[in-house]
This record gives structure tokens, C-alpha cells and sequence, in this order.
């Protein structure tokens, strides 16, 4: 089985060509014909997580961030690049495509939080919106999607309305303020939400619940692994990275 089978299989469920133009989804490292030994899957490349594939024979990473995202103009010892050719490993990232594609990051998010008549938000129909099976206060709400999504905090603005209608898009959803408002929605959970973006969403009504990047998207890795194991079959060893946690430390 190679590398390549693993591409076309994620491209089936995910196609790179949907992908924003900003971004840098594909075989990002590697050469498409090698045999695949083993996949580890991942929300990110990272150092740990290299040392976890080198120590568990795998030489495919699979992730939704890409670990190659603006152009680089070197590659020196000290970078991740230089550090998976050396060990031999080759990486896929699926990103923007993955957030747009049915089955995708958005769709499990709203899974996750049993959001009913789920359909998207345009323009760029990244965003998903439904609606709860009750309505909330936007406490009641902030303390929900912490417990459904199983982060340690949650950062939440308070609309001043009762909740019914949920918008959600995994990782930084900022930018997508005015479609969320547009679609009807009285809260919206995403990540990385910036201050002012809050006070905009409070003159608005909209009550927003920052979930964190990790804790919005760390649930599409286990989809990356069935794309990978349903193309590689039982021979083939597939494993969600240990070392995959979020970056920062919530005290």
C-alpha cells in the first residue's frame, strides 16, 4: 500500500481542491510512491509528535494542519521539515478542504454538541448552524459546550438572549461573524475570537463561546485515522498520536 492510496482516500472523503486559496492542503512532505509502514494521526506536526512516529515505526503523518503553510525559503536543521526528511517521514494535511466537507471538521463539531437540522452557512459554507433540542441562557450554554466538547475552559461573550439556534466552525471562526448573523444564529462557538469581535457580538445579541483551536478540532483526527485505515486495511498499523495536545496550559 502507498502513500498515494492514503491521498486519494482522504481526497474522496475531503477534496484538496476545495480548499481556500490561502491555503497549502496536500502531500506536503514525502514521495507518493513509498510503501506505507505506518500512519500516525495528528491535529499537528510537532517534535513530539515526529518522535512519537520514528518510535512507533510509522513513516506517514497525517494531520489537519499543514506543516508546510507559507512559502518557505529555507530549510534548515532546527526546522520540522528538515527533521522529517531526515527521519524519513512523510506527511498529508488536510485543512480548509476538511473544515468544508461533509463529514468534515464542522459536521463533527456539530455532532459533538447534538445540534439538530444541521445545514450550512454561506458564502464559503465552512460554518455549520442548527438548532438545540432546548433552548439555553448563554451560561447554560458556555457550561454545555464545555462539558460536550471536554476542554478544561471555555471564553464566552453573553448575547443577552436565550439560545436555540447554534452556529459553530472549528479553529479561528472569527472572521465569519456577519454570516453567522445572516443565518439566524444566537450563538456561535469557534475559536481564537478576538476582543473586539466579542464586543461586536454583544452589541449584536450574539452570544460567541471560544472553545479553543484544539478543543473545536481535535476530534476530526480520529476521522483522518478511518480514512487512513478504511484505505490501507488491517495490515497496515493506523494510530492517534499520545503526543498530540493542546499547545497552551490552562491553570
Amino acid at each position: 500500500m502507498r502513500i498515494q492510496e492514503v491521498y486519494d482516500a482522504i481526497d474522496k472523503a475531503a477534496p484538496f481542491g476545495m480548499a481556500l486559496e490561502f491555503d497549502n492542503p496536500g502531500l506536503l512532505v514525502g514521495d507518493p510512491a513509498q510503501e506505507v509502514r505506518g500512519v500516525l494521526a495528528a491535529l499537528d506536526v510537532t517534535d513530539q509528535v515526529i518522535s512519537e512516529a520514528v518510535a512507533r515505526g510509522a513513516n506517514l503523518i497525517v494531520t489537519h494542519h499543514p506543516v508546510i503553510f507559507h512559502p518557505l525559503k529555507r530549510v534548515t536543521s532546527d526546522s520540522l521539515v528538515w527533521k522529517l526528511i531526515r527521519e524519513n517521514l512523510s506527511v498529508i494535511s488536510a485543512h480548509t478542504n476538511l473544515d468544508i466537507a461533509a463529514g468534515g471538521v464542522n459536521d463533527i463539531l456539530s455532532k459533538r454538541l447534538d445540534l439538530k437540522q444541521v445545514e450550512l452557512v454561506p458564502p464559503e459554507n465552512m460554518a455549520r448552524i442548527g438548532v438545540l433540542e432546548r433552548g439555553m441562557t448563554p451560561p447554560e450554554f458556555a457550561y454545555y459546550v464545555k462539558r460536550m466538547l471536554d476542554v478544561d475552559a471555555v471564553r464566552y461573550c453573553d448575547g443577552g438572549q436565550a439560545i436555540q439556534r447554534v452556529a459553530v466552525c472549528g479553529g479561528s471562526g472569527g472572521s465569519l461573524l456577519e454570516d453567522v448573523l445572516a443565518a439566524g444564529a444566537q450563538a456561535f462557538v469557534t475559536a481564537d475570537v478576538k476582543h473586539d469581535v466579542m464586543l461586536g457580538a454583544i452589541h449584536r445579541g450574539l452570544t460567541i463561546i471560544d472553545a479553543g483551536h484544539f478543543g473545536t478540532e481535535t476530534f476530526v483526527v480520529e476521522y483522518l485515522a478511518q480514512l487512513a485505515r478504511q484505505a490501507l486495511g488491517e495490515n497496515v498499523p493506523v494510530a492517534i498520536a499520545r503526543a498530540d495536545v493542546p499547545p497552551a496550559i490552562t491553570v
